[in-house]
C-alpha cells in the first residue's frame, strides 16, 4: 500500500463513521499531514455540540468503532476535553477528541507504508471549507440535537 492507498482508506474510515451518527453532523476537512512513511487525514465538526450532548456522541461512535471490529486503545474521560481512541484491524489508528467550545476533531493516522504523493481528499465536506484560512473556525453550525442546551454565543443559530 502506498501513501495515496492509505489516505483514501482513511477518507474510508472517516466517511463511515460519519455517515453513522444521526443527525447528521456538518463537517470540514481538517489538514493532511504527510511523514516520512506516513499520512494523516482529519475531519473537524462544526456543528455546535452541546455539553450535554457530548457523551452522546462519544457512546455513539465507541459502539460503531467497536461493531467494526476496532480495538479500543484508551478512552479520556475528562470533563471538558474527553476522547477515545482506537485501531483498525488493518493497523490504521482513528481517534475522536472534543476539543474547545465543544469542538469534535476526528483523526485516522495510517501505519508506515510506501512513499507516494498524496492528493487531497475526493470527501464531499457537509460545511463550507476554509481554505486559504490559517484556522479552521469555532463550531458554527446549530442543530435541534446536537446542539441541545448549548448557550446562542457558543454557535448560534445558522
Amino acid at each position: 500500500m502506498n501513501m495515496q492507498a492509505a489516505a483514501e482508506r482513511s477518507d474510508e474510515i472517516l466517511d463511515s463513521v460519519l455517515k453513522e451518527i444521526r443527525p447528521e453532523l456538518r463537517w470540514t476537512h481538517g489538514p493532511t499531514s504527510v511523514g516520512m512513511c506516513d499520512v494523516t487525514r482529519r475531519r473537524v465538526v462544526m456543528t455546535d455540540i452541546s455539553a450535554e450532548r457530548r457523551g452522546s456522541l462519544l457512546g455513539l461512535v465507541d459502539r460503531y468503532w467497536r461493531r467494526s471490529g476496532y480495538r479500543m486503545t484508551a478512552i479520556n474521560n475528562d470533563v471538558d476535553f474527553p476522547a477515545i481512541y482506537a485501531r483498525t484491524q488493518d493497523g490504521f489508528s482513528v481517534r475522536l477528541r472534543i476539543g474547545g467550545k465543544g469542538q469534535a476533531f476526528f483523526q485516522v493516522d495510517t501505519p508506515c507504508v510506501q512513499e507516494s504523493e498524496v492528493l487531497d481528499s475526493a470527501s464531499q465536506a457537509t460545511a463550507p471549507l476554509y481554505e486559504g484560512m490559517e484556522l479552521i473556525p469555532r463550531p458554527n453550525i446549530y442543530s435541534d440535537f446536537w446542539s441541545a442546551g448549548a448557550s446562542e454565543e457558543a454557535g448560534g443559530r445558522s
